[in-house]
């Protein structure tokens, strides 16, 4: 498991995994490499929306089209601090950029943008992030915790939360009714 960068990657739960945390669990692969793994679970939408975290943060949402876009749960780290997922990255004071195309930004300018101009429009807001140190998520996928597959940003931007799951899956070939609670290894 040297050398493995999941970067743009999605990790899926495998049904083992019991963690109340990362039970079914999608979680998109922001940053990973030899210090550790940053990532967003992009399936839990919490009982927030847009226009109610903006109004909690004091800051104005003229774009009505993103009011009623949810809030996430995106892991249990730093639950007091938002980030937001986005296309196209665009130039904010902190982002990290997971591809060409997709940047992950936890500063408060890309917020004032969302709500004054509605840009970046395709955006996943969360509260959080899943960490793991250094080797850490290596141990996980050679105890068979998750699935590893590539990312699409259609699967994050374009799907309701529900669907992300069984669509990274698909990309798989496979549906949860497939996996096995138990792990082998050859």
């Amino acid at each position: 498991m040297d050398n493995v960068n999941l970067t743009d990657h999605f990790l899926i739960a495998m049904p083992t995994l019991e963690d109340p945390y990362f039970s079914n669990a999608l979680v998109y692969v922001c940053e990973h490499n030899e210090n550790g793994a940053l990532g967003i679970i992009v399936n839990r939408p919490i009982d927030m929306n847009v226009a109610g975290l903006f109004e909690k943060i004091d800051i104005k949402l003229e774009a009505d089209s993103l009011a009623n876009l949810p809030v996430y749960f995106g892991g249990p780290v730093q639950l007091d601090r938002g980030f937001v997922l986005h296309r196209p990255i665009g130039h904010w004071q902190s982002t990290l950029a997971v591809n060409g195309d997709v940047g992950l930004t936890s500063s408060r300018d890309v917020l004032s943008s969302v709500g004054k101009d509605g840009m970046p429009s395709e955006i996943l807001i969360s509260l959080g992030y899943a960490g793991w140190d250094a080797g850490q998520l290596e141990d996980e996928l050679a105890q068979n915790s998750w699935l590893t597959v590539p990312a699409k940003a259609s699967i994050l931007f374009d799907l309701p939360p529900e669907e992300r799951l069984p669509a990274a899956m698909q990309k798989l070939g496979i549906s949860f009714t497939q996996l096995s609670d138990v792990a082998g290894h050859a």
